[in-house]
């Protein structure tokens, strides 16, 4: 399985960061790459509370993996 060499929560604060500066989001900036390389630890906290939220799987989710998989790797990252 492919895994990805940047940490869950580096990632979503990022896309929380992107959003809020990148013209494809919710900001003006065109080229944000280099805004958001110096914008995401401001999200970070916002990244773990997205994570806490999804601790549990709705149903589709579990309908669709195994749900003491899905806690353990959410737990992992939460474990900080």
């Amino acid at each position: 399985m492919p895994t990805s060499a940047t940490p869950a929560i580096e990632r979503i604060a990022r896309v929380l960061a992107g959003r809020q500066l990148s013209q494809n989001g919710e900001g003006s900036d065109p080229h944000a790459a280099a805004a958001v390389d110096q914008a995401w630890r401001d999200h970070v906290d916002d990244a773990y509370a997205i994570l806490h939220t999804l601790r549990e799987p709705d149903a589709q989710m579990a309908q669709a993996g195994d749900v003491d998989v899905w806690r353990r790797m959410i737990g992992a990252v939460l474990a900080r």
